[in-house]
């Protein structure tokens, strides 16, 4: 069942996602290159706890870190570690998750580490502008598709594909619940938004094909034809005229 948030519960939604977006803005000021993933997690379980949250992905069906760095190739659930160092050229995505006050704010983003390819700065920029238009259909009485619709649309249109095994979700009380997300569709299609859904927006976009294959470690996904991926995220709130982007920076 889809919760629907009212009152002082989407005053607290929004604190969450206002914490998970100031830890994501300190962890990207700080990113250069000869910076390990494992330091970022570092940046991240200190930047929560100074907030007065707890990062949601520690522990979560034993997940060992408390943010995932997905560099170039992978495409999302990277587990930061020491030896994996970011090089310049590379772009790296950063997802943070906070619980503040029982409730959930999840947002990402894909940096460039000084001197990108043209190839790689095309991905980042289509995952962005994704992420936007997926976005701006969102209102009391759309349907999901159209989200979907309005990302693959761009994707393909910029040569690009969108990942199809992994999706947004709901968010609230709990990092991850109903509805599915896709970023992928028809319009007109899905169950319809109604004032009070709350969910992520997440779209993983890739230079090659859509397919992708997990690692041994059961967690990092990587795009099956070695290519860049990028992915840019937002956790919105459906309201009465319009929605609100509860992670956006302040």
């Amino acid at each position: 069942m889809i919760e629907l948030f009212a009152g002082k519960d989407r005053t607290r939604l929004l604190a969450a996602g206002r914490a998970a977006a100031a830890t994501l803005a300190h962890v990207g000021e700080r990113l250069r290159p000869g910076i390990s993933t494992a330091t970022i997690d570092q940046w991240v379980r200190a930047h929560t706890k100074a907030l007065g949250g707890k990062p949601s992905q520690l522990g979560y069906h034993g997940f060992p870190a408390s943010v995932c760095t997905s560099r170039n190739e992978v495409v999302c659930h990277g587990v930061p570690r020491a030896d994996v160092v970011l090089g310049e050229g590379d772009i790296v995505n950063v997802d943070v998750t906070t619980e503040l006050d029982g409730f959930h704010g999840d947002t990402s983003a894909t940096f460039l580490l000084g001197e990108v390819s043209k190839e790689g700065r095309h991905v980042v920029d289509v995952a962005r502008r994704c992420l936007e238009v997926g976005i701006a259909e969102v209102r009391d009485g759309a349907r999901f598709g159209d989200v979907g619709a309005a990302i693959q649309a761009l994707a393909e249109r910029e040569g690009c594909s969108v990942v199809r095994d992994y999706g947004g979700h709901g968010i609230g009380r709990a990092m991850h619940g109903p509805p599915h997300v896709a970023h992928h569709g028809k319009r007109g299609t899905g169950t319809r938004l109604r004032a009070g859904m709350c969910f992520t927006i997440e779209p993983m976009i890739n230079l090659g094909r859509p397919e992708v294959r997990v690692l041994d470690d059961e967690w990092t996904v990587v795009t099956a034809d070695g290519r860049w991926s990028a992915q840019f995220e937002h956790t919105v709130l459906v309201t009465e005229t319009g929605c609100t982007v509860l992670t956006r920076a302040t």
